[in-house]
């Protein structure tokens, strides 16, 4: 929620996550379609499949945010 606020309540972004159990709660996937958000997590046993866009957000956030 503090994240939504922040960004001025955002639609339609894509929110990325790894399968750890709050991301899967019904509660945060509620607050996820509540929002129009589109939820992007890796698939179950692939801890790779979603290594290029966690890359890019590493490569992002040192370059960009802390660089």
């Amino acid at each position: 929620r503090m994240a939504l606020r922040r960004r001025k309540m955002p639609r339609g972004v894509i929110v990325h996550s790894d399968r750890g159990s709050q991301y899967c709660s019904r509660d945060y996937q509620s607050l996820i379609k509540a929002h129009n958000l589109e939820c992007s997590m890796s698939a179950k046993g692939n801890c790779y499949d979603n290594a290029c866009a966690e890359t890019f957000f590493h490569s992002l956030k040192v370059e960009s945010i802390h660089g």
